[in-house]
């Protein structure tokens, strides 16, 4: 039996507005409360402010037996919160997921402070102590400092990766699993014990490992992104479909997972009981087996973050498997993050490539520190080395491709994955042999090869090259300067490194 963690966190927040359709908001609380019973699974509920201030959803809640489930608060900013902090309102309904008013980056550092002081606040009116945990979709770092510095929190959790998806880009960041933040940016792992926010972010929806990277990208890249993750109102791929369920589940608790394997399940009411009630009752109905045959644990979001905490003082590596997609047993996936950068390698058939590669700077300014988002939309994004989603154009996918001198591209065969301890895992595809650590990179294959970064002229997210040796490559973005450093192979150019004897070493601290 694996000896890693494997953790479901459900987590059910709660509004008490939706202005789009015209719903029964309570209903969805009350009946996966039920269903939580009915399979003996503990979790978590968090209220947005105006379900907070609201006796028919407090009141329910409070009847709950705090073994099986905790309260917190879920940070979406409504028009009674700003009204009692004597804001102006500009949103278009009580409730507006536009940026610019229904987040923290839409405000003030002062305001963003009254507001969490009255959120805060009111919770402990209502249940006689401050909450522990904080979710949503995305928030800015001081927010989080303020929060951790004079509340305490024992975690917290933010919105999947994502571009453009519902107006929120949070792109390039630490793929799954949690992670402790820059106090500097909150969607930055920190290197440093001495930078780190002592409070780790959990990653929300269970993202498709294989799927939701480049979801919606066909020959350019999608500017607004579908989703394909457990949430269970999705019925043709993802977390309404029994199919998807049972193929998440096995990959992503298949124990190849470094330090702990994790999910978040549930969904927020203003979805609707119907819309959401069949996924949720299968996948509920699957926890309870799992953790019964002790393959995972169902348990609160606080819960989590304290073990975290206890068990890691600085961010671990992490990796996240699929040796198929849901419905495609030739593509297979492994997702790689460290506290300094995080890899995706990709295989479909006979081809693989480096799908993705970000770098982590703690010292990377969060773009909403001292900046009110006046648009409707936000960006956070980490340092770009390859892409394969935003840099996919006219037919060209984008990433790192590996490739022989004389052009042909260099085959793979089957993946298979070992964990070395320590943060590291040697990832083989046939004689392409990929060794992952936490601050490098070791690539070698049974003959000389061109690892080649394709980047196709006018797409986003491109880092400029200041300068380029044989060893080393120096890039900027957003103002920040980072580099990659050749311990072997040579960079022919600045998107192309031959290897040295069938090996390419890069470092990335």
């Amino acid at each position: 039996m694996n000896d890693k963690r494997q953790i479901v966190n459900i987590i059910n927040f709660i509004r008490a507005c939706e202005p789009r359709h015209e719903m029964d908001l309570l209903e969805p609380v009350a009946e996966q409360i039920k269903l939580m019973k009915k399979h003996n699974l503990r979790g978590t509920f968090l209220l947005q402010y105006d379900a907070l201030i609201r006796p028919e959803y407090t009141d329910l809640l409070k009847t709950l037996d705090p073994e099986q489930f905790e309260i917190g608060v879920w940070f979406e900013i409504v028009e009674p919160l700003v009204n009692k902090a004597k804001i102006p309102w500009t949103g278009r309904f009580p409730w507006d997921w536009h940026v610019h008013c229904g987040f923290a980056q839409g405000y003030t550092k002062s305001q963003r402070e009254a507001l969490i002081h009255i959120l805060y606040e009111e919770f402990r009116s209502v249940f006689g102590y401050y909450p522990r945990v904080f979710g949503s979709w995305i928030f800015d770092s001081h927010t989080a400092r303020y929060i951790s510095d004079t509340y305490g929190a024992d975690a917290f959790c933010n919105c999947k990766e994502q571009y453009g998806t519902d107006g929120y880009t949070l792109w390039g960041g630490y793929y799954g699993q949690g992670y402790y933040p820059s106090r500097t940016n909150i969607f930055m792992p920190a290197q440093t014990e001495k930078e780190q926010l002592p409070v780790p972010v959990f990653r929300m929806l269970g993202s498709d490992p294989v799927y939701q990277y480049d979801f919606g990208d066909i020959e350019n890249a999608a500017g607004h992104q579908a989703v394909i993750t457990l949430e269970p109102v999705y019925h043709e791929a993802g977390g309404g479909v029994p199919e998807w369920i049972d193929w998440y589940l096995k990959e992503n608790y298949n124990g190849e997972c470094l330090s702990f394997g994790y999910a978040q399940a549930g969904q927020e009411n203003s979805f609707g009981w119907e819309s959401m009630k069949d996924g949720l009752i299968y996948q509920f109905a699957e926890f309870e087996r799992l953790q019964k045959e002790g393959r995972i644990t169902v348990e609160p979001l606080g819960e989590t973050g304290r073990w975290f905490k206890s068990e890691y003082k600085q961010t671990p590596a992490s990796a996240i498997t699929a040796h198929s997609a849901w419905d495609d047993p030739e593509k297979r996936s492994v997702w790689y993050c460290s506290r300094f950068y995080r890899t995706n390698l990709y295989a479909d058939n006979d081809t693989m490539r480096i799908r993705d590669l970000h770098l982590f700077d703690e010292q990377y300014p969060d773009p909403f520190e001292d900046i009110v988002c006046t648009a409707n939309e936000a960006c956070y994004d980490t340092l770009p080395l390859a892409d394969g989603h935003l840099h996919t154009a006219n037919g060209i996918p984008g990433g790192l491709h590996f490739r022989r001198p004389d052009g042909s591209t260099l085959p793979c065969s089957d993946m298979k994955f070992t964990d070395l301890e320590n943060g590291q895992a040697k990832v083989d595809f046939g004689t392409v042999s990929i060794l992952l650590s936490e601050d490098r990179m070791e690539i070698t294959a049974a003959e000389d090869f061109i690892l080649e970064n394709r980047i196709v002229s006018g797409v986003v997210h491109t880092p400029s090259i200041l300068a380029q040796s044989d060893s080393r490559l120096d890039l900027s973005y957003n103002g920040t300067k980072y580099s990659v450093q050749l311990e072997s192979g040579r960079f022919e150019s600045a998107t192309a490194i031959l290897s040295e004897n069938g090996r390419i070493t890069a470092v990335f601290a």
